[in-house]
C-alpha cells in the first residue's frame, strides 16, 4: 500500500519511514495538509496527517474525491478534524490517543523554571558578556503552590515532578485522578486553583467546554506573581486577554508552547517575513513570556511510540479490525467521539 504522509519533519523522517519499512511504501512531505495541499493526496487510499493539518469538511471532500478512505493523524487532539464530514463520506479517522506523557510533562517544567530564572534573558546578555544580574531574580518552587488542570497521564507526569520539588498541590478535572492525591493534590475548583496557585499549568484537550478556558476572569483571579504555562493546545488561553494583563505589570512569566492561531506559523521559517498577527508579535515583545514551537512532544521516545501507533492504525484498517485510536470507522462515528 502506498501512504502519502503530510507535514513530516526532518527529524520524524527516519523514524516514520523506518516503521513503515517492509509493509508500506510512504511518501513523506514538509507540507501540511489544507485545501491547498490536498490534491498531493490524489490516489492514496491513506493519508498520514499531522497536528496541524487542516481536515475541514471541504478538505476531507477533497481528500475522498481523490480516492483517501482513512487518514492517520499522528497527534492526539483532533479538534482540528470534522468527524461528521468524515463519516458522512464513509472514511476511516484513526489518532495517536497517547505516548510518552513524560515528553510533555518535562517540557512544560522546562519553560516553568526557564521564565521563573530568566534564562532566556539571562543568555542574551552572556552571549553580549553582560553579566548582570539585574531583572534576574527568581524564586524558590519549594512550599510554593502548583495548580494543575487536566490531570490525565500527563498532568500527572508533571504532579510527580512538582511534588519532588516539594509543592504543594491543586487539581481540576472532571475526575479525580488517585495517583495525583496519593501525592497529596487537593482537587478545587477552577475559581480557587486560578486564585492560589503560584505556577498554573494546562493539560486538557480543546473541547467547547475548555476553549478560553483562561480567559479574562480567570485572569484576573490569578495572583499578580503567578506563572502561566501552556503545553497543550493553544485555544485553551484567551490570547488577546492575556496580553492584557501582561500590558498591566501583571504575572511574573508565562511559557507558551502553542498559540490558538499557530496554523501556518508554527513549523515555518517565518524569519523574513512580516507577521499579520498583531496578538502573537505583541506577546513576543514581553521578556517575561517564552514562545516555543509546539515542539513539548518532540522527543525520540513520544516520536517514535507516535509513529508505532499511527503504523498499528494502518495495519488495523487494512485487516478491518477497530481500536481505541479510531474515531471514525468506515463512516461509523462512535458516541465518544461526538
Amino acid at each position: 500500500m502506498d501512504i502519502v504522509a503530510f507535514g513530516v519533519q526532518t527529524d520524524e523522517r527516519p523514524f516514520l519511514e523506518k516503521a513503515f519499512a517492509g509493509r508500506h511504501q510512504v511518501r513523506s512531505v514538509d507540507v501540511f495538509l489544507n485545501r491547498d495541499t490536498a490534491p498531493i493526496a490524489r490516489g492514496y487510499e491513506i493519508v498520514s496527517s499531522s497536528v496541524n493539518a487542516d481536515l475541514s469538511a471541504d478538505v476531507l471532500q477533497t481528500l475522498a474525491a481523490g480516492g483517501t478512505k482513512m487518514i492517520a493523524q499522528r497527534s492526539t487532539g483532533f479538534n482540528n478534524i470534522d468527524l461528521q464530514a468524515a463519516a458522512d463520506l464513509g472514511m476511516t479517522i484513526g489518532r495517536v490517543s497517547s505516548y510518552s506523557p513524560y515528553a510533555v510533562a518535562e517540557f512544560a517544567w522546562t519553560l516553568a523554571l526557564a521564565v521563573n530564572r530568566g534564562i532566556v534573558r539571562a543568555t542574551n546578555r552572556t552571549r553580549n558578556f553582560d553579566f548582570r544580574l539585574d531583572g534576574l531574580m527568581g524564586r524558590d518552587l519549594r512550599g510554593r503552590t502548583a495548580g494543575v488542570l487536566g490531570t490525565g497521564k500527563i498532568g500527572e507526569a508533571f504532579t510527580r515532578i512538582a511534588h519532588g520539588f516539594g509543592m504543594n498541590l491543586l487539581g481540576w478535572d472532571i475526575a479525580e485522578n488517585p495517583r495525583c492525591t496519593g501525592l497529596g493534590m487537593t482537587y478545587v475548583p477552577q475559581e480557587r486553583l486560578f486564585a492560589e496557585a503560584d505556577l498554573i499549568t494546562l493539560h486538557l484537550p480543546l473541547v467547547e467546554a475548555t476553549r478560553h478556558l483562561v480567559d479574562a476572569a480567570a485572569l484576573a483571579a490569578m495572583k499578580d506573581d503567578a506563572i502561566l504555562i501552556n503545553s497543550s493546545r493553544g485555544g485553551l488561553v484567551d490570547s488577546a486577554a492575556l496580553v492584557d494583563a501582561l500590558k498591566a505589570g501583571r504575572l511574573t512569566g508565562v511559557g507558551l508552547d502553542v498559540y490558538e492561531e499557530e496554523a501556518g506559523l508554527f513549523y515555518f521559517d517565518k524569519s523574513l517575513d512580516i507577521i499579520n498577527d498583531d496578538t502573537l508579535a505583541r506577546l513576543m515583545t514581553f521578556g517575561n513570556v517564552l514562545v516555543t514551537s509546539h515542539q513539548a512532544y518532540f522527543t525520540e521516545d513520544a516520536v517514535g511510540q507516535i509513529v508505532e501507533a499511527t503504523v498499528a492504525n494502518v495495519e488495523d484498517y487494512l485487516t478491518g479490525r477497530t481500536n481505541e485510536n479510531m474515531l471514525v470507522t468506515r463512516g461509523q462515528l462512535p458516541a465518544a467521539a461526538q
